[in-house]
Order: structure tokens, then sequence, then C-alpha cells
């Protein structure tokens, strides 16, 4: 087999399984973003779910439950955001980093019991495929349906345009944003535990290698609409897939610089996203609100 079809063979499943935790990640973050808060965070709630769903799926053997773990990590550490931003007002860009320290610290911590332990995740389906590649992808249609066919998805988006109108119109808005913060870590928590359960079946300290921030930045490309965000994600996992691919096949590019393909082709995205979004009028689908946290 020659090094061009080593690269390719298997690659649209291989970039699938890449772009799953990412995918998670920028679902949450658009949810957050949607009412009308940037939440930095996500990267130390992704590395928070990561060492929950790997301690528990070493504990329990079930991968389900390391998942479930992740996932309430998120959420739980996503609440701290919440309790500064929204209860006490504090800079949403501060409270992002701390948070992001602080899920860090707390992970790595954690994960020195966790190095070295082994686990056996999910048993690929035919195709490569697994559970949670299922899962994420049928996120995607569930969240863009609730978030504009539904009325709790209206109260979202109204939150996220203004606060003043909506609670003019009856809605609470800071019960809104708590929750709407709350699901981003929930994604974030369940995306960081795809990546150490199912991805890498590891848990290593920093593991998830700016993946959290990568996805705060992808939620512009897919200009705030829960629909495109699998195509966004799909980018970055094309990239790493392809990335990891020529490293095995012994390419001549050094291996540190095709580590940073995935996040050059998000930059190049994303810088040339902004750039179509600068020349227009219209915002590109941002809601109203996430202007006043660059307005302070």
């Amino acid at each position: 087999m020659s090094a061009a079809e080593l690269a390719l063979s298997g690659l649209p499943v291989s970039a699938l399984r890449s772009a799953t935790p990412l995918l998670l990640v920028l679902l949450g973050e658009c949810l957050t973003q949607r009412v009308g808060r940037i939440n930095l965070g996500v990267e130390g709630q992704m590395l928070l779910g990561a060492a929950a769903g790997y301690g528990v799926t070493a504990a329990t053997g079930q991968p389900w439950l390391g998942l479930a773990a992740g996932a309430c990590a998120g959420v739980l550490l996503s609440l701290v955001y919440a309790a500064l931003t929204v209860a006490v007002d504090a800079n949403q860009f501060a409270s992002g980093l701390a948070v992001w320290m602080l899920g860090y610290g707390l992970s790595a911590y954690a994960g020195t019991a966790l190095v070295g332990l082994r686990i056996e995740g999910f048993a690929p389906w035919a195709g490569g495929l697994t559970p949670t590649i299922v899962l994420a992808v049928a996120c995607v249609p569930l969240a863009g349906l609730w978030l504009h066919r539904t009325r709790a998805g209206l109260r979202w988006r109204a939150v996220g345009e203004s606060p003043a109108a909506a609670r003019a119109a009856g809605i609470t808005p800071w019960k809104t944003v708590a929750a709407g913060i709350a699901a981003g870590g929930l994604f974030s928590g369940l995306g960081g535990a795809a990546l150490s359960v199912d991805y890498t079946r590891s848990w290593a300290e920093g593991m998830t290698a700016g993946r959290g921030l990568v996805a705060v930045g992808l939620v512009i490309v897919a200009r705030w609409n829960p629909w495109l965000t699998l195509p966004a994600a799909l980018l970055f996992g094309l990239a790493e897939a392809l990335s990891l691919r020529l490293q095995a096949a012994d390419s001549a590019v050094p291996a540190h610089l095709l580590h940073t393909l995935p996040y050059l082709a998000s930059l190049a995205v994303f810088t040339a996203t902004c750039w179509r979004l600068k020349s227009r009028a219209a915002a590109g689908g941002a809601p109203a609100a996430l202007r006043a946290v660059f307005e302070r």
C-alpha cells in the first residue's frame, strides 16, 4: 500500500472519531453563547470531565457510567462560572480563565492515580463507529430543533438577544443564563469523557490540548447555529486524522509540524469567517447580548 493510500484509508471514520469530543464541547459552548455568555473555562471543564470519566470507567468497567460521570463533573465546574458571572456579575473572561485553571488543577491532582490504568472502553461497531460517535452526531439535530422549534429554545434566544426585553416578556433572565451555562458544562464534560474513555482510552495531564479553546472559536465558524457545529468540528477532526496518518506513513514533514495541522486549519477558517463577518453589517447570527461582553 502506498503512502497516499495509507493516509486516505478509512479517513472519514477516523475524522469523525477525532471530531466527536470537539463536537460535544462545541455544541455546549454554542448553547452557552446563545444566552449571552462566553465561557473560556470549557477547557478546564473538558479536562475534569476526562479525568472523572476515565476514573469511573476504570473503577467500574462501565464506559457509559464514565460518560455520565464526565458530564456531571462538567456541570459542577460550570456552576462555579455561573456563580461568578451571574450571581456576582464578575468579568466573563477572567471568570472563564479561573475556571479553566481550576479544572486543570483538579484534573491533574485527581489524574495522578489514573496514570497507568487500563480501560476497555466501547467496542467499535461495523465500520469503526462507536456509541459515543452516534450520540454526538444525534445531539446536533436534537439541539438544533430544540433551540429553534421549542418554546424553551425561544426563551434562550430571547435572553441572548436582549435580557431586558425578555424580562419584560415575563422571562427570568438569570435562570435561563444559568441553565445555558450548565448545558455547556454538561456537553464539555461529556466531550472530555468521550476523549479519554472512547477516543484515546487513556489519561494524561492536559490531554485536551486546547480543544476547548478551539471550540470557543469554532462557535463563530458555526454562526452560533447547532446545525453547523458538525461541519465545523469535522474540519478539526479531518485535519487531525490526516496528520496522524501522515505520521504513520513516514511523511517527510516533521511530526511536530504535523501536530499543528488541525489547529492551523481551524485558525485559517476562523480568520476567514471573522473577515467575512467584519465586511458585513450583520453579526452573522451572533446573539446581541454578546456585544456587552466586549463593551464592558
